[in-house]
């Protein structure tokens, strides 16, 4: 029997996972904890351990995490959490004889700057230029530490800038949606961003999701550390135009103010992804113009 303990459910990125993991044959049965039942942030380690130990599952997905906050706030969301998680697997695998694989999501943000035209990859130096990296980081380290000790199955998946439906209005593609469905609504002439020059790899929330099927669902695991993104750059203006040609806005999009902290150290972002082809079969299947059809529609559907 295969049960997956799904953390996480609710968020932009979990309901993906869970969409995918119910189509999932080989998956007989899905556990999805919500907050009321165990907050991973205020739940303490015996209060894990005992779910865990409960639903004895086939593996344990993590899809918690925090975008913003303060150091402090970004490392209980993304770093303890994961301390955490690990070490109920631990004592529930010492009894049990064997550990259930622990897949948790990573980010592009570990690595930090990435020279421009390079498609980074897992044995790259990883050196994050913003607290939230470093949470990240912080959380795949003491998984490979966990895994190579033997106390845990794990794995991270880096994922890169994931977009589609359920794409939220703080990230830079919802904020565009939401100001393009505005102006169509309103025959607006133009619509204002920020700067638009940064190069990333955008990852369709779907593809993310069945990557993390696989890496659940994989007999054995050969590598800790997956990236997970499209294998293709583009520039945030381009990707904006794409949705605003999906919206039916033929107006002006401008760019003004100044870039991001992020933006302007992080210039180029694009995903070498040959690992999890390799490991797990993997691919992207969604392009950039299936994104932002998700995009805006669910946001009708909102």
């Amino acid at each position: 029997m295969t049960h997956i303990l799904l953390f996480g459910a609710s968020g932009f990125l979990g309901a993906h996972v869970r969409g995918a993991l119910v189509q999932q044959p080989s998956v007989d049965r899905i556990t999805c904890p919500g907050r009321g039942e165990c907050d991973l942030i205020a739940a303490g380690v015996e209060e894990i351990t005992d779910l865990v130990r409960t639903l004895r599952p086939s593996a344990v997905v993590n899809c918690t995490g925090r975008l913003d906050g303060t150091p402090s706030e970004l490392v209980l969301a993304n770093t303890l959490t994961t301390a955490k998680i690990i070490d109920a697997l631990t004592v529930v695998g010492s009894a049990a004889g064997s550990a259930a694989r622990f897949v948790r999501l990573g980010s592009a943000g570990e690595y930090g700057p990435v020279p421009h035209g390079h498609a980074v990859t897992e044995v790259d130096p990883a050196e994050p230029a913003s607290d939230y990296g470093l949470s990240h980081l912080a959380a795949t380290r003491l998984v490979d530490i966990a895994a190579a000790a033997g106390r845990v199955d794990g794995i991270t998946l880096r994922v890169f800038n994931p977009i589609g439906a359920g794409t939220g209005e703080t990230t830079l593609l919802g904020r565009a949606a939401a100001r393009l469905r505005h102006a169509v609504a309103t025959a607006a002439p133009t619509i204002t961003m920020g700067p638009l020059s940064a190069y990333r790899d955008f990852v369709d929330a779907r593809d993310v999701a069945t990557a993390v099927v696989a890496a659940a669902l994989a007999p054995q695991l050969s590598h800790r550390v997956l990236n997970v993104g499209s294998g293709r750059a583009l520039t945030a203006r381009t990707a904006v135009s794409v949705l605003a040609e999906t919206a039916g806005f033929t107006g002006e999009i401008r760019e003004e103010g100044i870039a991001t902290a992020r933006s302007a150290a992080v210039d180029w972002m694009l995903a070498d992804t040959s690992r999890a082809t390799e490991m797990l079969g993997w691919h992207s299947a969604y392009d950039i113009t299936d994104s932002a059809k998700a995009i805006l529609a669910s946001m009708d559907a909102r």
